[in-house]
């Protein structure tokens, strides 16, 4: 799995989660236990990842929703 992007940000892990559903790309928010544990500080971050093979899929799918600066480089 490739990370794609990550935030701490509800509304864009909400967005970016229904976009990559609707363009039916498998993706798994890590670290969403601890970003909460840590609170607002945000030391740790959500992180989207994507299968390796869907990641240029992903990335343009995300760059189409005007959300390429969100993107990992």
């Amino acid at each position: 799995m490739i990370e794609l992007m990550r935030t701490n940000d509800p509304v864009l892990l909400s967005v970016v989660g229904a976009l990559l559903t609707s363009g039916e790309i498998p993706h798994h928010v890590a670290d969403r236990h601890s970003s909460t544990l840590e609170g607002l500080i945000e030391v740790i971050k959500q992180r989207i990842l994507v299968p390796d093979d869907r990641v240029a899929e992903a990335r343009a799918l995300l760059m189409d929703a005007d959300l390429g600066e969100w993107l990992r480089p």
